[in-house]
């Protein structure tokens, strides 16, 4: 179908509308306009997404969509769009399908040869990293670390080997824990904590995982963490020739104290304060 305004709606076409994160007048005129327009609205939560249509006086059918009911919703909405209405999905904030089950959704219409079209806005991710001065040019999204252990496992195996930024999302509840896990795995590192962003409340905070572990933020609103990378041994550096073990053992003339040399070893390094530890028992069990 071809518009001569760009701007109109297409029937039969889903759009993946994103909503502000927190100051409500980051929601565009285009939003706006297209969430007054389609025929009906996917909302993964209809009372908060009932108070911003309330707020730009836009009134419209719901189905409700979220994580635990995306399978049985998925062909109602197919048959929807199919019979020629437009819809949208939104989020409770932010951009649907980034961290989202919208992204089953658009899974689901795209094998279908439906339409789906973009209406940017707020990303809380995105967001955080351009305040962050953290390196840009090329980073990772990891979004929320998993609930179940072995899967958080194989996560934070693999960012403590990431050279690049990495975003994660963490919930209020867990931030103490993660942030102690992710410091258990990846060593200290770099660490830009936004919280609550766009909101009343809003704070940003540039430290370093073991600070942050050793004093913790306020466990309210929800959290986007940027991480930095692992950085490569640096030449020239006095341990650089040295095994781990004999980094260990050179901070333990100085400290007198095993576990304070494993902690420097490792911030050196840029490795975890556990495997430092575990290097040296594996030495001295293969002397």
């Amino acid at each position: 179908m071809n518009n001569t305004d760009g701007n109109a709606i297409e029937k039969g076409a889903l759009y993946v509308v994103a909503t502000p994160i927190g100051n409500m007048m980051d929601i565009s005129d285009r939003a706006k306009k297209v969430l007054g327009e389609v025929d009906f609205i996917a909302a993964e939560d209809t009372r908060i997404s009932g108070k911003l249509l309330m707020l730009l006086d836009i009134k419209k059918p719901f189905v409700r969509y979220y994580e635990h009911n995306k399978e049985a919703m998925h062909e109602p909405i197919i048959e929807k769009l199919k019979s020629g209405q437009a819809g949208a999905i939104i989020t409770d904030a932010g951009t649907p399908a980034i961290s989202d089950p919208g992204e089953f959704l658009v899974k689901r219409c795209l094998g279908e040869n439906i339409k789906v079209i973009p209406v940017p806005g707020a990303s809380a991710a995105i967001a955080a990293l351009s305040v962050s001065g953290m390196p840009s040019r090329s980073f990772v999204f990891e979004g929320f670390l998993s609930d179940r252990n072995s899967e958080r496992k194989k996560q934070l195996e693999m960012l403590a080997g990431e050279k690049r930024t990495a975003i994660l999302y963490c919930a209020p509840h867990d931030i103490v824990k993660r942030l102690g896990e992710l410091y258990d795995a990846l060593g200290d590192r770099e660490l830009f904590i936004a919280r609550e962003l766009t909101k009343l409340n809003e704070e940003t905070i540039k430290t370093t995982l073991s600070k942050a572990v050793e004093s913790p933020p306020v466990e309210r609103g929800e959290f986007v963490l940027i991480l930095g990378g692992k950085k490569d041994d640096a030449e020239g550096e006095f341990w650089s020739s040295m095994t781990i073990p004999e980094h260990v053992a050179y901070y333990e003339k100085i400290t007198e104290n095993t576990m304070e040399a494993c902690k420097l070893c490792a911030k050196d390094r840029g490795l975890s304060k556990s495997s430092v530890y575990s290097e040296i028992i594996k030495s001295k069990s293969n002397p």
